[in-house]
């Protein structure tokens, strides 16, 4: 999939064949293969072209990502604690990407809005630079799940 997603374009075998052989030995049907195994499971679209196939990304790389980690969060039987546990595993570039997307997706705040109450009537107050702030309740005390 990195090879198909680094052209965001559809290309050919012979094209990722080419380009992985600038790294390694690697046969042309072994090439096919895995792109006929991506476009099976759905990851790859593929469209006829004369006797071959350009095979394109279905989703983008961070779409792929994002759906892996909703994914693998949607497994847990306590969500908030396995939260509290990928946060604190977090290096301090991750965390301000973290809070980039979070603003992103909250959108402008506008003076007019009034700040958000805390759920379920506990005050909340922010944990100090470079600590996670403690799970809620019903979260493993450890961060860890039950």
């Amino acid at each position: 999939m990195t090879r198909v997603w680094k052209w965001n374009r559809p290309v050919t075998v012979r094209e990722v064949l080419e380009d992985l052989q600038q790294e390694r030995s690697i046969a042309y049907t072994t090439v096919m293969t895995v792109l006929d195994n991506l476009h099976q499971k759905g990851w790859v679209r593929r469209e006829s072209e004369g006797r071959a196939y350009r095979y394109e990304a279905v989703s983008t790389r961070a779409a792929y990502a994002a759906a892996l980690m909703n994914d693998a969060w949607s497994q847990s039987d306590n969500p908030a604690a396995a939260l509290v546990a990928f946060f604190g595993m977090m290096s301090e570039e991750q965390r301000h990407a973290l809070r980039d997307a979070i603003r992103i997706v909250q959108g402008p705040e506008t003076p007019a809005q009034a700040p958000e109450t805390p759920a379920r009537g506990r005050e909340e107050t922010p944990a100090p630079e470079g600590e996670t702030p403690p799970p809620g309740p019903g979260a493993a005390s450890d961060g860890g799940e039950r």
